[in-house]
């Protein structure tokens, strides 16, 4: 079943494609085609016009080798932060480490093999297969990482451990190219760590990171990071206020959804925390797209369409017109809207969201003391 010739490899796309583009123009006429075709539209609106944009990964997108597609868009100033479960950000480890991943055949999928791929020594993700010691290997890399001085006993959100992870990430990954001698796509974090990209985890103790930063607190309690979500919540809004008051976004602040989840509440909650929490005067996102197979009226994407959303204060609601929902498979929607985007867009500016951190933060908490709410509560 893990056969070579079958091992995920995607390079990364580092081009657009102009026949992709007018295929999805001319032909995506109807239905969620024209949903899609709309989709790639919106980012290259959004994108055009200047606005800071934040991506959230939802489901298992990286086993599947779609960080080829997501790496390229951040290295062209597309995307200027991420909001993400933690394992998608460590399974795209493995691609540092040069570790394989297979895709499985189709009767794979349905599970009817599972008793043997587990007597076997081997992990399914639906079709993705790899050897469980891809897990031993890649934790040993993480829990020794953390064991670095920079990360004992220092307070940080995930942001930051992110960032430092990414570091290792990005060493590992150059002394994997040189060893084998072939080109490698290094992964989501050590590419934010190149570019300075802020990178967050709403449930950092839900992933196999958090699950190696707990055994190190487990052994010794003063080790190890301590991981604050409150630092996350703090600074995602203060990169959305900082869109919106034009010194980084144009005064504009757009937001792609891959699939639902605590990435996606976590990316559109920064408006609700400028307004009703801190009473900044605040409207909401400007660009909104949620691709999602999800419902609303079983809950799975309740408070996420565009007019729900509206509700909350997460979009503006003179901007719903800039707003698109497509009901499709991420693993589909993603590489058709990266070919569209990179064919009608040029690069962009990087903004170094992490480089300028401190400055973002400091912003925010003038404008937080300048309000009612703070004056009562805080005199």
């Amino acid at each position: 079943m893990l056969h070579e010739k079958r091992r995920l490899q995607p390079p990364p796309m580092e081009g657009g494609s102009e026949e992709v583009a007018s295929l999805i123009d001319t032909y995506f006429s109807a239905f969620n085609a024209a949903r899609l075709r709309e989709a790639c539209q919106l980012v290259v609106k959004a994108v055009d016009a200047g606005a800071t944009i934040g991506l959230s990964l939802s489901g298992a997108l990286t086993p599947a080798g779609l960080s080829s597609v997501i790496t390229p868009l951040m290295r062209k100033g597309f995307i200027d932060y991420i909001s993400s479960t933690g394992a998608n950000l460590y399974h795209d480890l493995h691609f540092d480490l040069g570790l394989p991943l297979y895709r499985g055949t189709a009767d794979v999928a349905t599970g009817k093999h599972d008793v043997q791929l587990r007597e076997d020594g081997i992990i399914r993700v639906y079709d993705v297969l790899f050897p469980a010691d891809v897990l031993y290997k890649t934790d040993e890399w993480v829990y020794r990482v953390m064991m670095a001085p920079e990360f004992q006993g220092k307070r940080m959100g995930t942001g930051e451990l992110h960032h430092k992870i990414g570091k290792y990430a990005l060493e590992t990954a150059r002394q994997t190219e040189t060893s084998t001698g072939k080109k490698l796509k290094p992964s989501i974090l050590a590419t934010a760590h190149e570019l300075e990209i802020p990178v967050y985890s709403p449930s950092p103790g839900d992933s196999t990171i958090g699950l190696n930063f707990s055994a190190i607190h487990t052994a010794f309690p003063e080790k190890g990071p301590q991981v604050d979500p409150a630092i996350d919540v703090m600074e995602m809004s203060a990169i959305v206020l900082d869109a919106k008051r034009a010194s980084g976004g144009g005064g504009l602040s757009g937001v792609v959804i891959l699939g639902g989840g605590a990435p996606k509440n976590f990316l559109l909650q920064t408006e609700p925390q400028l307004q009703e929490i801190l009473g900044v005067a605040e409207k909401g996102h400007d660009f909104f797209l949620q691709i999602t197979d999800a419902r609303p009226d079983t809950g799975g994407l309740s408070g996420a369409t565009p007019s729900e959303a509206v509700s909350w204060g997460k979009i503006d609601p003179e901007k719903l017109p800039d707003c698109v929902v497509c009901y499709v498979d991420s693993t589909i929607a993603l590489p058709l809207i990266a070919a569209y985007v990179q064919a009608r867009c040029k690069p962009r500016k990087q903004r170094r969201l992490m480089n300028r951190m401190d400055a973002l933060v400091a912003s925010l908490r003038d404008e937080y003391r300048k309000t009612d709410l703070y004056k009562k509560y805080w005199g």
